[in-house]
């Protein structure tokens, strides 16, 4: 080639050259710039997980109760213990369903959920919040010693004592041991029956209950979050006016709010799920071993396979007090049956399900 040639091909060949360059600085500009965005999407994400995990609170229930527990036993399953606490403090709370007549903190819903190994089903034993109780010695958050009592109503407990103390209450009466503890604050509920759109339920009879604003007819209704806290507490629209009647509604509207989550596939939803998860970990108390998105979400996942609408759910079995009728006591054998079987994980004895004292 001649140096004339090779002098007018020059110029061309440094063009040539100059293309790959720009293609990988395109290349860079363009890898900065997804990295940017990555990097910008993992700390929303990361501030999404932080929120969620930030709104929850937790109980050290293991350290507050010591050795002085029931025993593990290998095959028990799982047991929690779920608790609506009424907490009146704050306007919001007080406007709710007529709160403004009662003060302080109390455990207005109390169930047992007990899951058999396997988990493919479960059963929720309610406690009567007006059941006469021997509350043990307990420990408050601020390391002061309560005395024990006899007599004392089970709701009273948490309002006296704290959380803590109604699960070592729960497992001196029952001789169950609580794995888990769960609190959702009445507000919260609230919140979280609006984030999923409502819950429908069979309401058994017409509701009209001054107290609460409630008023219903018979039948399927579609419940928002205002109306459905009122459904719960509820005690003058239905039965004998007791705590005893309500039991059931409380029961009913669980498997129902649990089945609402499943049928509209709400963990698969991205935008739905957050908006919930808001919801309910602003509201949600538990044992320090669930306290944060990833325990509750590895325990959700665990039981996946258990069904709310095989759910089977039982009163704890209560007669009325002899000595004051406006109060009951665990009834006995029946008591008795239901907590072994629950401790044993056997079947519970259709005996053991029944009352003598119904609210009805």
């Amino acid at each position: 080639m001649s140096s004339h040639d090779a002098m007018s091909q020059g110029p061309r060949a440094s063009r040539r050259a100059a293309k790959p360059r720009k293609r990988r600085r395109g290349l860079k500009i363009t890898l900065g710039v997804l990295l940017v965005l990555l990097l910008a999407g993992g700390g929303t994400v990361y501030w999404l997980y932080s929120r969620l995990d930030g709104n929850i609170k937790g109980v050290d229930i293991n350290k507050a109760l010591g050795e002085d527990r029931p025993e593990k036993l290998p095959t028990s399953g799982q047991n929690l213990l779920v608790l609506g606490s009424d907490s009146r403090a704050g306007a919001e709370n007080r406007e709710l369903g007529g709160g403004g007549a009662v003060s302080g903190a109390r455990s207005d819903t109390a169930m047992v959920v007990h899951i058999p190994e396997g988990r493919s089903q479960a059963v929720a034993v309610s406690i009567p919040r007006d059941t006469l109780v021997t509350r043990p010695e307990c420990v408050k958050d601020d390391g002061s010693t309560v005395a024990g009592k006899d007599r004392v109503m089970f709701n009273s407990v948490y309002a006296q004592v704290g959380p803590a103390c109604v699960v070592k209450t729960v497992e001196k009466m029952s001789g169950v041991r609580v794995d888990h503890y769960l609190e959702i604050n009445f507000a919260g509920f609230k919140d979280l029956v609006d984030a999923i759109g409502g819950v429908t339920v069979d309401v058994p009879q017409d509701i009209d209950d001054k107290a609460s604003g409630l008023h219903l007819s018979a039948g399927p209704q579609k419940l928002d979050g205002t109306e459905s806290l009122a459904y719960v507490r509820t005690r003058h629209g239905i039965g004998d006016g007791s705590d005893l009647g309500r039991i059931g509604l409380q029961q009913q509207f669980l498997m129902a709010l649990l089945s609402e989550v499943k049928s509209q596939d709400l963990l698969g939803s991205p935008a739905g799920s957050y908006k919930i998860a808001d919801s309910a970990t602003k509201a949600l108390t538990t044992d320090s071993s669930l306290a944060s998105l990833t325990s509750l979400a590895d325990f959700a996942r665990s039981m996946n396979g258990v069904d709310p609408a095989s759910m089977e759910t039982i009163m704890l079995p209560v007669a009325y007090d002899k000595i004051d009728p406006n109060r009951v006591i665990a009834a006995e054998p029946q008591a008795g049956q239901l907590w072994k079987a629950i401790r044993e994980d056997t079947a519970i004895p259709e005996e053991a399900k029944k009352s003598p004292a119904t609210g009805g």
